[in-house]
């Protein structure tokens, strides 16, 4: 049996800086990022990022970063979306320390990779739920892209 994935739509957010909780050599940085207002384009769906999300990160000392996401989009036609986004992104060894410390590397330089679940509130959007999705996610100094897919 094979899986094939149908693209959806893309999230695009301004992000605020990172707000940093704690850092050390054992668990590595864990820090907050409020999330901003944004986009939501796609073939069939088009809307907006509500502000007042969180990503919620911890960067380990090799590179790592575990991240969870909760945010919300308003479709154009009026219907609202809650997502918890989780997954991960690594970078190569060499750029660990530069991540560790808050510094950004180019986005074709490493995997970043999450798994959202939708709570919706019309039937309309039940699909969302009903069926798993794969994110691949790019994450730039002031902004974060992630293209959502539909896994059949």
């Amino acid at each position: 049996m094979s899986l094939e994935s149908k693209f959806i739509f893309k999230v695009e957010v301004e992000v605020e800086a990172p707000i940093l909780v704690g850092q050390d050599s054992i668990s590595g940085r864990r820090q907050l990022i409020p999330i901003g207002a944004g986009t939501v384009e796609g073939p069939e769906i088009k809307g907006i990022v509500l502000p007042g999300g969180v990503d919620s990160q911890i960067i380990r000392p090799d590179g790592r970063c575990e991240l969870s996401a909760r945010y919300a989009l308003k479709f154009d036609d009026g219907c609202g979306v809650y997502i918890e986004n989780n997954g991960i992104r690594t970078v190569p060894k060499e750029y660990a320390e530069k991540v560790l410390n808050g510094g950004f590397i180019d986005p074709s330089l490493y995997y970043f990779r999450t798994t959202p679940v939708f709570e919706v509130y019309d039937e309309k959007y039940m699909w969302l739920k009903n069926n798993h999705f794969i994110c691949s996610g790019e994450r730039l100094p002031d902004k974060v892209r992630i293209s959502f897919y539909m896994v059949g």
